[in-house]
């Protein structure tokens, strides 16, 4: 703790304040957070001995835990568990000491002004020898108030391991300790008071008028957001109470609140989640409106306060900030789903793409079906070039919920109306609830719900391109005769693969190879049209998805991304060059994932092999570099 001139052992000091302040919040009843403060200040601050004085109701500090490293022979300060001391003489005591900031230190020539009922310890440790040094009698008290200023205990702490008196870096530590510890114990305490008025309501039911009281202050004074809704008569859904945690996560004042519902407040997208919420133990997550016009994501939990006599009376929802666990929830899932150094969509990403562009439907039976040509729905509308392939479209999933699938006894409809269903309230996850770009949040299109939800509406067949000329592709792909013209757009699948890369490698090192891909990625994106994907497929290998695109457009296309890569590019003050192979592969329904990027990929070895570059070494594999 004291060599604070190395950066390090600050470092792992505040690795150590971390695990131990994350010990006080896990502590489920006040007892434990007490206990997880003294263990704290034992192990993560460096000292041999830490004892909690809590303020009792009439005022007096009682010592309420207490820890020591080792126990002495002489019994230790665990002697002194249970004794009280009068406010009067404690706060005598924390005036007389010296303050070190909102520390309190008393040296041992000071002694005097410990007064006789104040439990008190001493220790059979050294003698100092320098100014600096601890002595046995030196004690050091760390005050801790609650958010309104009254003292809720005192926290002592006695003899450093270093044998020194606390430098800077030790107090500061005790300081940012002693607070988080006040906020764990202030939380316990607010804990312990919302379970005893929950547990009389719910054994007495009888004298709910009596209990108002405790209800209101487990309300008002709850850490999280709390609203009470009416149930009944013309204001039925209308919040007719609200807390001050409500208030500050939405950042709208009560007046106004208790004007609006939970209806009014909720995300466009996730209006029928809330209208599916069943009344009674029905749990959402969703967005609800700020003031500021972005959304906050929260998880409501309902519950049904009911009068014996006259039944349900009104809904308790507890409103939970998720904002912090969504975005982190949403970064998990973008990593999963891009490649580490480039950012682009990867393997996975790219075919879970294709798959839900593809369907089972044989070719044929998608062309005896087809309507029309590339003016029609599906064809350069919706769905082509939207948001259903845009890198920017494309996050994680939404999120839905689980929960009881019916409503409260008598009460099977949910909170706006609508009849709750078996399955309804929260079975199974609830598409379309991915935040919106305007959240901050990119929404994966194709995932985003039913159809029209998705960028495509009903489901739009792939369909490979007609091939009217000689010199088109081998497979042109089925398409309507008679009076109906032949598919015209499809989606194109564009195997891209570097000319010269392992050389770079092997030359210049992976650093500079990785930088190369980097750069081929930004030109690859900035080549192609908005709402294309750009994904790399490993290695020097790259994939472009490309829909509702006519043959000529993807040549076109592919001459756009040859042009992009081929010109030198600058990498750690070096000239670097790379050449492309490039092959088009069309995707209709009724092919397969892999048949699709199979066949593109032998189009870009058949361009290889005619502008004669290697392509297969002696037992058939590929000869550049392949990273995962």
């Amino acid at each position: 703790m004291e060599a604070e001139s190395e950066p390090y052992v600050r470092l792992a000091t505040l690795r150590t304040l971390h695990r131990v302040v994350a010990d006080l919040n896990a502590a489920r009843s006040l007892a434990g957070t007490l206990q997880a403060v003294v263990e704290g200040a034992v192990h993560g601050l460096g000292f041999d001995a830490a004892a909690v004085s809590l303020v009792r109701p009439d005022g007096d500090l009682v010592v309420a835990a207490v820890w020591e490293l080792e126990e002495s022979a002489m019994g230790g300060p665990s002697v002194l568990l249970g004794q009280v001391g009068s406010r009067e003489s404690w706060d005598r005591l924390l005036g007389v000491s010296d303050h070190w900031g909102t520390l309190r230190f008393l040296p041992y020539d000071r002694g005097w002004a410990v007064a006789s009922d104040i439990p008190r310890w001493i220790g059979d440790g050294p003698m100092p020898v320098y100014a600096n040094d601890w002595h046995p009698a030196d004690g050091l008290l760390a005050p801790m108030y609650s958010a309104g200023g009254d003292l809720l205990g005192v926290l002592s702490v006695d003899r450093p391991r270093s044998g020194k008196r606390p430098g800077a870096w030790t107090r500061e530590a005790l300081e940012m300790f002693s607070l988080q510890a006040s906020i764990a114990i202030g939380n316990a305490r607010l804990r312990a008071e919302m379970q005893r008025a929950l547990a009389r309501l719910e054994k007495e039911q009888q004298a709910l008028r009596a209990s108002e009281e405790s209800f209101r202050q487990a309300f008002e004074y709850a850490p999280s957001g709390m609203a009470i809704t009416e149930l009944h008569g013309a204001g039925r859904g209308q919040l007719t109470r609200v807390n001050d945690a409500l208030c500050r996560l939405l950042g709208r004042p009560r007046a106004v609140l208790r004007q609006q519902s939970f209806a009014d407040l909720v995300h466009p997208d996730d209006r029928a989640l809330l209208e599916r919420t069943s009344a009674e133990s029905g749990r959402a997550e969703l967005r609800l409106s700020r003031r500021d016009g972005g959304y906050q994501w929260v998880c409501l939990r309902n519950s049904i306060v009911a009068d014996a006599a006259e039944g349900p009376s009104f809904l308790l929802t507890h409103v939970e900030d998720i904002e912090d666990r969504k975005r982190h929830e949403l970064q998990l899932a973008h990593r999963a789903s891009h490649d580490a150094l480039t950012g682009l969509p990867n393997g996975a990403e790219l075919k879970a793409r294709l798959g839900r562009r593809l369907c089972g439907q044989p070719q044929a039976a998608v062309a005896a079906g087809h309507q029309g040509g590339p003016d029609e729905a599906g064809y350069g509308g919706p769905g082509y070039g939207g948001p259903g392939y845009g890198d920017a479209a494309h996050g994680s999933t939404g999120y839905g919920a689980a929960g009881p699938e019916d409503g409260f006894a008598g009460y099977p409809e949910s909170l706006f109306g609508e009849p709750s269903r078996p399955g309804d309230g929260f079975g199974g996850p609830e598409p379309g609830h991915g935040q919106g770009p305007r959240d901050g949040y990119p929404v994966p299109a194709a995932d985003a719900g039913p159809a029209g939800a998705n960028g495509y509406g009903e489901h739009v067949h792939a369909v490979v391109p007609a091939d009217h000329g000689p010199g088109g592709e081998p497979w042109s792909g089925p398409f309507r005769s008679g009076s109906a013209a032949a598919v015209e757009k499809g989606l194109a699948v564009l195997f891209c693969d570097l000319d010269g890369f392992k050389s770079i490698n092997d030359r210049f090192g992976h650093n500079a190879g990785d930088a190369v891909l980097v750069e081929v990625a930004r030109r690859l994106s900035a080549a192609v049209r908005d709402g294309d994907t750009v994904a790399r497929l490993g290695g020097d290998e790259f994939v472009v998805l490309a829909d509702g695109i006519g043959r000529d457009e993807a040549k076109d296309l592919a001459h756009r991304l040859r042009n992009a890569i081929i010109p030198p590019m600058r990498i750690d003050g070096r000239g670097m060059r790379v050449g492309v192979s490039l092959g088009i592969g069309w995707a209709g329904c009724g092919m397969s994932i892999e048949e699709v990027l199979h066949t593109a990929d032998e189009r870009m070895y058949d361009e290889k092999r005619a502008r004669g570059g290697a392509v297969r070494g002696a037992r058939g594999e590929r000869s550049h570099r392949r990273a995962g």
